[in-house]
C-alpha cells in the first residue's frame, strides 16, 4: 500500500511539475508573441494608436508601447532586449548611436516619416530680418546640432566646411557672414527658450510638444529632399534582430492607408510620410 502511495505521489509530481513547466513555457511564448516598441513624445502617441488598430490586428501583431523619455537609454534598451523596436530617432541620430557605442549596435528595419526641423523666432518674421550677432540658440546633442547647422546653411545664414559631416558641430562653420552667437541648449527644451534669444532649431517632435507647428510658425524649415534624408526618421532593433520579419511587418503597418490618414490629420501634416528602403539613406 506505501509502495502504491508513493507511486501514486511521484507520478502527481512529474504531471504536477510538466504542468508547471508547459504553464511557464506558453505565458512566455505568449510575452514573446507581444512586440515591445520603445517610443516617446508624439511618436508613442502615434503608436498607441496604431497597436489598437484594426491594421494591426489584420497582419496578426500584438503590439505593447513602451514609454522611454531619453533617446541613449531607449537604444539601450532596444539593444539589451528589453524594448524589442523603437520608434523616435532620426538616421542621424541612428548613425550617431552606433558611432558612440560600437559594441552596442543597432539595425535600422525601415523609414516612417520626416518631421521638418525648423528655425523659430518670437522677434523676427522673417530669415532676412535676423539681425548682425544674433544668438540663435542649438542642440546640445550631435546629431540635432549638425542637422540644424545644415538648415542654418540652407536658409543662406551660414556656410559649412567641406568636411562637414553628420556629428559635426560649431566649429565646421567656415562662414558667418552675420557674426551668429550660438547657445547650447537641451533640444527638449527649444520652445520654453523663445523668448530669450534670437532664433531657436526645433525639431518637430519637440515643436509639436510645444505648441508649434512647423508648416505655419516656423520663419525656414527643411523639406524632404537628399539634403535632408539623414534626417528621415526610422524603426530600429537590436542589429541580432534585422532580418526578424515580425518586426520588419511593423513598417509595413505604419505605411497603410488608414494609419497615415490618422498620422496626418492628428498632427496637420507635419510627420512627412517617407516610405523608402534603408538603401535610400545610405
Amino acid at each position: 500500500m506505501k509502495k502504491l502511495l508513493g507511486l501514486f505521489i511521484v507520478i502527481l509530481v512529474a504531471v504536477g511539475g510538466a504542468f508547471g513547466i508547459h504553464t511557464i513555457t506558453h505565458a512566455k511564448e505568449k510575452e514573446r508573441s507581444t512586440i515591445i516598441i520603445g517610443s516617446h513624445g508624439s511618436d508613442k502617441q502615434v503608436w498607441e494608436y496604431i497597436a489598437k488598430s484594426k491594421e494591426a490586428k489584420d497582419l496578426g501583431l500584438k503590439i505593447k508601447v513602451k514609454e522611454i523619455s531619453d533617446g541613449v537609454q531607449l537604444n539601450n534598451a532596444t539593444q539589451d532586449g528589453s524594448v524589442d523596436v523603437n520608434a523616435f530617432q532620426s538616421y542621424s541620430y541612428f548613425l550617431a548611436y552606433n558611432k558612440q557605442h560600437p559594441k552596442k549596435q543597432l539595425a535600422a528595419i525601415g523609414t516612417t516619416y520626416l518631421e521638418p526641423m525648423g528655425i523659430y523666432s518670437e522677434k523676427y518674421k522673417k530669415v532676412a530680418d535676423i539681425p548682425n550677432g544674433a544668438t540663435i540658440a542649438i542642440a546640445n546633442n550631435p546629431a540635432e546640432e549638425s542637422r540644424g547647422l545644415l538648415l542654418l546653411q540652407d536658409a543662406g545664414l551660414i556656410k559649412l566646411a567641406s568636411d562637414f559631416d553628420a556629428l559635426s558641430g560649431t566649429e565646421k562653420v567656415s562662414e558667418n557672414p552675420r557674426n551668429l552667437q550660438f547657445k547650447t541648449i537641451d533640444d527638449m527644451t527649444g520652445p520654453r527658450v523663445l523668448k530669450s534669444v534670437d532664433g531657436v532649431l526645433i525639431s518637430n517632435s519637440v515643436a509639436l510638444d510645444g505648441g508649434l507647428n512647423v508648416l505655419e510658425d516656423s520663419l525656414y524649415h527643411e523639406a524632404v529632399n537628399k539634403e535632408t534624408k539623414n534626417n528621415i526618421n526610422i524603426l530600429a532593433t537590436a542589429e541580432a534582430n534585422k532580418n526578424n520579419e515580425k518586426y520588419k511587418k511593423l513598417v509595413e503597418l505604419y505605411h497603410e492607408s488608414a494609419i497615415q490618414e490618422y498620422v496626418t490629420n492628428e498632427f496637420n501634416g507635419t510627420k512627412v510620410e517617407v516610405n523608402r528602403p534603408i538603401s535610400y539613406l545610405k
